[in-house]
């Protein structure tokens, strides 16, 4: 039983939760083009939003790069590079020891703003708080993760991931094997993460995907106030 549920969150979810960012990005992109933004309440307390977006953006940058680089490397290259597993979990401890904790206090004061001030709280919508909170628990449990890692530091741990990364890439069906030992920590870091991948096509986060280069030739639209009489 425990294979089978291993295999189902880890084996079979992952394609189904990257096949709906895919899909459900392109559908919205053609369907709701003018629903692809931030939605941004900069309006209001924009001193803690500044602050908290930029500790939250540049945080998650450099976690997203490095989970990305780390995860989907080839092993044998940096065999080859003479980088040993133990220095890339040193590395990485650090790095996103660092980058977790300021994209957490970001996070933090982000949500803080969106539950307590009650402006705010008012023109946010459900997805809005719901995708915050998602994130800021992420985020909770991949700090987490460290002090799991520091008693890896042989960085053994962490191949079973990049395995497990690299064989859903390459469609081997046994990837889920890799990771049916590892910490409860780590799974549920890995769940949640696709997760947010799942619902990601359904909220704001979309705004991540696209650089406004679209509004060089896009016609636009203009919004008119009508001068008849109401009826």
């Amino acid at each position: 039983m425990a294979e089978f549920l291993n295999h189902l969150i880890f084996g079979i979810y992952p394609y189904i939760a990257l096949a709906v960012l895919a899909i459900g990005s392109i559908i919205r992109y053609d369907r709701e083009p003018y629903s692809w933004r931030s939605g941004s309440s900069q309006l209001l307390r924009r001193k803690q939003l500044m602050i908290g977006s930029l500790s939250f953006h540049l945080g998650v940058l450099v976690i997203f790069f490095g989970h990305l680089g780390g995860l989907l490397t080839p092993i044998a290259l940096f065999d080859a590079l003479g980088i040993s597993h133990g220095a890339k979990q040193v590395m990485a401890i650090v790095v996103g020891g660092v980058a977790g904790v300021l994209a957490f206090f970001g996070a933090s004061l982000l949500l803080h703003r969106r539950l307590f001030d009650a402006r705010i709280r008012r023109s946010s919508s459900f997805s809005d708080i719901m995708i915050l909170f998602l994130l800021w628990l992420q985020l909770v449990l991949g700090i987490g993760t460290i002090f799991v890692s520091l008693d890896h530091l042989d960085g053994h741990e962490m191949v079973k991931f990049m395995s497990w990364a690299q064989g859903i890439f390459t469609f081997q069906g046994d990837a889920s094997s890799y990771v049916l030992d590892a910490h409860p920590i780590f799974k549920a870091h890995l769940f949640l993460g696709l997760t947010i991948f799942l619902i990601f096509p359904f909220t704001r986060l979309v705004h991540m995907l696209s650089a406004p280069v679209r509004y060089i030739w896009r016609s636009g639209y203009q919004i008119v106030r009508s001068k008849k009489a109401a009826l």
